[in-house]
This record gives C-alpha cells, sequence and structure tokens, in this order.
C-alpha cells in the first residue's frame, strides 16, 4: 500500500489523534516519526521513548510506520543559528525554523519519496483555500493556537499539508484519543525545546557559549550585581538574577529590561510594567507572506510578539528593502529582538518576520547593528 497521506507521528496524544481522524476518513495513511536530535548522553531529550509510543499508535491504527533521523539537518538549520542569536545577545525562536527548515521541508520531501500526495501534522491551526490561493487560520481552540510557529509556511507547504485536529478543542481531542483506546490518550503535552528537555536551560547553554561573568546595573547605570553571561537572560525574565537587598530601593522584585552585548552589561529594573521594558514600535527583518506578497504597502492588523499573546491593533508599513515598521495602539511590553513578530488578519495568518529593532528606552542606548545574513 502507498499512503496518501503520512502523518508526522511524534508520540504525543495530538498527532496521534491527527492519524486517527485521517484513518476514520478513509485515507491510506503511514505515520513517519522524525528524530531532530542526536543523543548527547545526558538522556534528557526522551525521543526513544517518544519513538515507542509512536510505534504503539501505528500499530493500535494498523498503518505503516516510518522513521527518518534529520538530526544533522536540525544542526545545520536550526541549531547553529540558535547558538549564534544567543551569542549575539538576541532570544531566538528555535520552533519557528524547525517548522520550516525540518518539518515543512525535510519532512515533506520524504513524504514524496514515499509516494503520497500529502502530509500531516498535529498542529493547531487549519488550512483553507480562498481567491485563488491557500490560507493559514488559527486553530480554533485559541489557548492552543500554533499558527504563530507556522507563520513562515508559504503555498507549497500549505496546499501540501493538512491539519486534522485544527477544529478540535484539546478536551474534545483528549476525549477521542480515550474513547479509542490510543497508547497516549493520558500522555503529557511535551513542553519546551527538546534538546533541552528537562534540564537547566544555563547549564546547556554553557556547554555551547562559554559563560563570561559581567556587571547587572539599574537603568541608571549604576553596578547593583553580577550576571553570569548576558545570553542567558531575556527582555522581562525574572529568574535566576539572584540580586539582594540593593541599598536605597525597595524589596520588590528585578527584570531584565536591556542587554549591552559590547560590554557584557545586564541591564534590570524594579516592576513587572517597567517603562524600560515598553515599546510603541518596533522594525523586522526581512518579511515572510504567506500569500507571497503583502495586502498593501501600509495597513491595519493585529500583531503577536510572542507566543499566547492576546491580539495587539497595529499599523505596517512595507519598506522598499522587505522589512516592516510597525506601530502598536498601546505600549508592548518586553518586545524582543530575536523573537518573531506575527501579522493577523482575524483568523488567517498573514505572515511573520524576525524582530530586528524597537524603541524601547535602552534599546537606543544599546542597539547592536543587524548583520547582512539576518536581513536576508
Amino acid at each position: 500500500m502507498v499512503a496518501d497521506v503520512i502523518v508526522g507521528v511524534s508520540g504525543g496524544v495530538d498527532s496521534s489523534v491527527a492519524a486517527l481522524l485521517l484513518v476514520q476518513q478513509g485515507r491510506e495513511v503511514a505515520g513517519l516519526f522524525m528524530q531532530n536530535w542526536a543523543d548527547d548522553g545526558s538522556g534528557e531529550c526522551r525521543a526513544e521513548d517518544d519513538r515507542r509510543d509512536a510505534v504503539a499508535v501505528c500499530g493500535r491504527l494498523g498503518i505503516p510506520f516510518h522513521f527518518r533521523d534529520f538530526s544533522a539537518e536540525y544542526w545545520r538549520g536550526v541549531f547553529e543559528h540558535f547558538l549564534a542569536e544567543y551569542a549575539a545577545g538576541r532570544t531566538p525562536n528555535p520552533d519557528v525554523l524547525c517548522n520550516r527548515e525540518v518539518k515543512f521541508k525535510h519532512f515533506l520531501d520524504a513524504a514524496r519519496e514515499l509516494g503520497a500526495q500529502r502530509i500531516a501534522t498535529g498542529h493547531y491551526a487549519q488550512v483553507a483555500q480562498a481567491g485563488g490561493r491557500w490560507r493559514l487560520l488559527r486553530g480554533a481552540d485559541r489557548g492552543k493556537d500554533q499558527s504563530y510557529f507556522l507563520h513562515q509556511l508559504g503555498q507549497e507547504q500549505l496546499a501540501a499539508t493538512l491539519f486534522p485536529i485544527g477544529h478540535l478543542e484539546k478536551s474534545e481531542l483528549r476525549r477521542i484519543a480515550r474513547e479509542a483506546a490510543l497508547p497516549t490518550h493520558a500522555k503529557k503535552d511535551s513542553t519546551g525545546i527538546c534538546f533541552i528537555g528537562e534540564r537547566d536551560f544555563r547549564q546547556f547553554l554553557g556547554q555551547y557559549l562559554p559563560a563570561r561573568e559581567g556587571e547587572i546595573h539599574d537603568p541608571q547605570g549604576r553596578a547593583i550585581a553580577r550576571h553570569p553571561g548576558v545570553f542567558y537572560f531575556t527582555l522581562g525574565q525574572r529568574e535566576g538574577l539572584n540580586i539582594g537587598g540593593v541599598r536605597g530601593r525597595p524589596a520588590a522584585p528585578w527584570y531584565v529590561v536591556g542587554k549591552d552585548v559590547a560590554r557584557n552589561i545586564l541591564y534590570v529594573d524594579q516592576g513587572h510594567d517597567s517603562p524600560y521594558l515598553q515599546s510603541h514600535w518596533l522594525r523586522s527583518e526581512a518579511m515572510h507572506w504567506i500569500a507571497g506578497a503583502p495586502p498593501a504597502a501600509a495597513f491595519e492588523c493585529t500583531a503577536q510578539t510572542r507566543y499566547r499573546q492576546p491580539d495587539e491593533p497595529c499599523t505596517v508599513n512595507v519598506r522598499d528593502d522587505g522589512t516592516l515598521e510597525v506601530r502598536f495602539a498601546h505600549a508592548q511590553r518586553a518586545v524582543t529582538p530575536g523573537q518573531s513578530l506575527v501579522l493577523y488578519d482575524g483568523m488567517e495568518c498573514l505572515g511573520g518576520a524576525v524582530i530586528a529593532a524597537t524603541d524601547a528606552p535602552l534599546e537606543q542606548r544599546t542597539r547592536q547593528p543587524v548583520s547582512p545574513e539576518r536581513q536576508a
């Protein structure tokens, strides 16, 4: 049997139900498990456990199981960029790159080699066709919607992709999995990045980026503590600062409000909504439009600058070089260079881009130039 659809089975409940629904629709289905991270000896990335669960699901559904090792492709296409961004003091989003470089590139190629016409995944998103083009839509469960991580997909990928669970609420999906006696029906959702797993993030990153201690300053430039390395921290972060009592300042939590990588200084301030964390404006790197082109040179829509953030109205200006200038209706907290700006028109995801710079007060003082390769 040559499968019509290859499902990316991850060993989780979402992809398990995606495969189940396709089988119930009468499709010729097979599963494919992707290994995206080579075992580094720590035992923290539980790929083998997930693989066994994926095999069990395929066995339960009576569909063929395939395996592909994409760890080398993941290293080149995702992890090397991940390290370079952290070394530059930015905060990358590896899930976005993994989708673009592995799940909807190498996985799609592997599925076609197996004779399939389409791939399917357990993402909470939806695809629709209208006006001669493919549209990426939010998942029906807004608390689980994953269109934010899929904004780099284009017309070719969407034309070949099914999201069988995009119309479901998570609670309904769990019920379906339980009633079908899927081996993964009670399995907890995975969180974080596979190659980090449950281990300490700072310890993991320290294996690849040597720690360089430096000073922690308040926004006025007064040294108040020391840090183990600026690239361990991101804007808005509270955990891990280990700042004790500071003379003349109240006993309130401190938050990261800026990073000066060149001088190896971490800036902090007190207050979750410190004015030093507020941005009204950002500039992006080159924008990826799902439709292939922007709706206009200037337009209004909504935006997210982080996953699960409420939609924020904004005005978008498309620059001649393909980058964007975006102004928000209200100040946004901790808009972080390296993270993704994703634009929406209602339920439709228009596309996204990496955030290059903002008008946050300290960024004006510490801004690093955007390299040509990041603009590409």
